[in-house]
């Protein structure tokens, strides 16, 4: 254990998050995700499993690692359903609160339809699965810079 690293915050994840730059996305999503298949096609290859855990416990504890970036409209995307990127899901609104919480602001989010959203995770740094059982519990973290 380490001060100020929250638990669920494991050595691979840790590795993932500090190996990032300014710029690099992180992919967060949930059990129904093609997790392996999408991992194997991002920069790193890693496919970091966190199987107990929720989606909002995951992004709490990844966002006060990680800062957004502050340089581009939506730091945050989110997968939506085909044809319906407007769709209102529970997991969403609560992204929107963690991610607000996490930056001390509220925080833009960008909704990616479903397959347009696969392709974008491709990518990525990483990919993070969680144990989430809400349908559409997929997020992409673009990392942003410290300024202190």
């Amino acid at each position: 254990m380490l001060k100020t690293i929250p638990p669920l915050v494991t050595p691979e994840l840790l590795q993932v998050l500090a190996a990032m730059g300014h710029g690099d996305e992180l992919v967060l999503v949930d059990r129904n995700f093609p997790a392996a298949s999408v991992a194997a096609e991002t920069v790193s290859g890693v496919l970091v499993q966190l199987p107990g855990v929720g989606t909002n416990e995951a992004a709490t504890a990844i966002l006060s690692l990680l800062p957004l970036d502050s340089f581009v409209d939506a730091p945050v995307r989110y997968m939506a359903p085909e044809g319906e990127p407007g769709a209102d899901f529970e997991v969403h609104r609560d992204m929107q609160t963690i991610a607000g919480a996490a930056e001390g602001h509220a925080v833009v989010m960008e909704a990616v339809e479903r397959f347009d959203f696969y392709e974008a995770a491709k990518s990525a740094h990483a990919v993070v699965r969680t144990g989430e059982s809400r349908p559409y519990g997929c997020f992409i973290f673009k990392k942003g810079v410290i300024f202190d």
